[in-house]
């Protein structure tokens, strides 16, 4: 009994100390709490959400600090731009950064793989819960930008767009140092 016991347990706690996301399909399960453009936004922040989790899961934690040059971002500072990304840009829509996090400061807090996948996750539930608290009444608000006018609504888009920049830039990075993006490795969907 002992014999197949303690290979039991092993196995068990290796398979819960090893987190692998799936990846999310948000267009056909739903974006629960928002409807309309708000919708179609959520799907979008949610599937980066995924990818930018599970590459972040995927590198090794000794390439944390690795950068294509020296006048480039490391990876744990790309992950973390983001991050700070998905904090400031929300608050042009009405959601604050939370208090005592200095989103200027963001990219050099840590290089902990750990801390790193944290931040980002937090940063996204954040994302989240501001689409979710904007009213679709207010899409159409318009608001100072650039030296010009843009729509809530164009707030969002950009906000999606900025984000896709810098998860091409970790794919890049990653296929750079031999990771490939766990999700092109996932098996095809039977729709």
């Amino acid at each position: 009994m002992t014999r197949i016991f303690f290979p039991i347990c092993l196995i068990v706690m290796t398979m819960s100390a090893v987190r692998t996301s799936a990846q999310v399909y948000p267009y056909r399960d739903g974006t629960a709490g928002v409807t309309g453009y708000r919708s179609e936004v959520m799907a979008e922040v949610m599937i980066q959400e995924s990818e930018f989790v599970r590459l972040a899961e995927a590198i090794p934690v000794d390439k944390y600090t690795w950068r294509p040059s020296t006048d480039a971002r490391t990876i744990a500072e790309v992950f973390l731009h983001a991050s700070a990304a998905n904090y400031n840009l929300y608050k042009l829509v009405g959601t604050p950064t939370p208090a005592g996090l200095d989103t200027k400061i963001l990219e050099q807090t840590t290089t902990d793989k750990a801390k790193v996948i944290a931040t980002l996750e937090a940063s996204y539930a954040h994302a989240k819960a501001a689409i979710r608290s904007m009213p679709d009444a207010d899409l159409e608000k318009t608001l100072d930008w650039n030296g010009g006018k843009i729509t809530e609504r164009g707030v969002l888009l950009y906000i999606v767009q900025h984000i896709a920049q810098h998860l091409g830039q970790q794919i890049a990075y990653a296929r750079s140092i031999g990771v490939v993006p766990p999700w092109t490795l996932d098996p095809p969907r039977k729709d």
